[in-house]
């Protein structure tokens, strides 16, 4: 019999607030993130959701005061990386069994910008180790990137070596930040949309880039959380019961047409989980108002027979973070469950697949305990977990 995995804590830094109340707040009230930003100096602004930087700074600064901790040692990611968890680590105990997950995509990247030589810590493992050490963490870092279905992974990663005997717990973190270089990316593709993104909708035409750090705590059983500085409403817990990663292998930056892997992922995660496509009471899907990924989601939820089951995508609200999108849509699906509530998948108005979905349009009560998350990526990535508020 396996171990039992839960998601006992979280934590997030977007640009809708600093802390998982503030974003949940904004999201209710139908706030985005995502507004014109002039980023690159040539190019015209762009709908883009980007974290003020000005009150970046001053949230280090009050969070972490003294000398020690001189802001000017750490890149702008950083600071968003230790805003993100460093409310969980004094809660949570590190001990030698506690495997410290970082996932992201790029993240130093910006630090190349006029740069001749390869600075240290543009490397995702440099990255990871001075977190880290920041926290005192005592086992070597791991680093999860893997395109756009790293957070979710970054989850699966934490869960299956837990479950191996290998760690007692974890913390795992993910985070991208807008850069010059992903920009430029995603415009050769021309994939990037002229307006906000829409997913799902008849009118989409393309991602709005995002960017935030997100934080979770995993461990290999359920805490008594008897600690009475923990608000009684913070004392949760979810149950990680599936998780799946398949690569379709389709293209380099296209998914497969008929939704190949992310069928698989989804069929996998299921399958573990011990439960049926009819049990599942909310998907949190990746929807990125492409029009092929919306396309082949619709498909491989239909497929999955999953089609009636209430969907969002949480890309009208916060764009696309990349390495973050997994594990922050995580925590808001948890959040919708702590609540009672769906949160509507913004912007959409008419159905622009060939095959239909519930996609929710307004706030609405529900009793949600199974939670499908989905997140798929360049080069034919997609994943998959199923998570049961307990």
């Amino acid at each position: 019999m396996k171990k039992e995995i839960y998601i006992t804590d979280y934590n997030c830094v977007t640009p809708l607030g600093f802390d998982v109340p503030s974003n949940w707040n904004a999201l209710l009230e139908g706030k985005s993130g995502v507004a014109l930003h002039k980023i690159i100096e040539n190019q015209e602004p762009f709908y883009a959701s980007m974290i003020d930087s000005e009150k970046l700074d001053k949230e280090f600064k009050r969070f972490f005061n003294g000398t020690q901790n001189d802001s000017t040692k750490f890149t702008r990611l950083e600071k968003m990386f230790l805003l993100s968890l460093k409310p969980l680590v004094e809660k949570h105990q590190i001990s030698d069994n506690t495997a410290f997950i970082l996932s992201t995509t790029k993240g130093n990247i910006s630090l190349l910008k006029n740069q001749s030589t390869l600075p240290e810590g543009v490397f995702l493992s440099s990255l990871a180790q001075k977190i880290a050490d920041f926290f005192g963490f005592k086992t070597k870092p791991i680093v999860v990137s893997n395109a756009c279905v790293s957070g979710v992974m970054a989850i699966a990663v934490a869960k299956n070596m837990i479950q191996a005997g290998k760690y007692k717990d974890a913390f795992v973190i993910a985070g991208d930040e807008i850069s010059e270089f992903v920009i430029s990316g995603f415009n050769s593709f021309q994939a990037i949309g002229t307006e906000i993104c829409k997913p799902y909708d008849k009118n989409r035409d393309g991602i709005n880039i995002g960017e935030a750090t997100a934080a979770i705590y995993i461990t290999g059983h359920c805490e008594e959380q008897s600690d009475e500085a923990i608000p009684q409403n913070e004392k949760f817990s979810f149950k990680v019961l599936g998780d799946s990663a398949i690569n379709d292998a389709n293209h380099i930056s296209g998914p497969s047409r008929t939704g190949d892997g992310l069928f698989a992922s989804i069929k996998n995660a299921i399958t573990e989980a011990q439960v049926s496509a009819e049990q599942i009471n909310f998907i949190s899907a990746h929807g990125t108002a492409t029009i092929y990924n919306d396309e082949m989601e619709a498909i491989a939820f239909n497929r999955m027979e999953l089609q009636n089951i209430p969907l969002n995508s949480m890309k009208g609200y916060y764009g696309h973070c990349l390495g973050a999108s997994g594990l922050l849509e995580s925590i808001i699906s948890m959040e919708s469950a702590l609540n009672n509530t769906l949160i509507p998948s913004k912007n959409f108005e008419e159905t622009g697949t060939s095959q239909s979905l519930n996609i929710i349009k307004e706030n609405q009560p529900a009793e949600i305990k199974y939670i499908l998350k989905t997140a798929s990526g360049f080069g034919g990535c997609n994943a998959a977990i199923v998570l049961e508020k307990c």
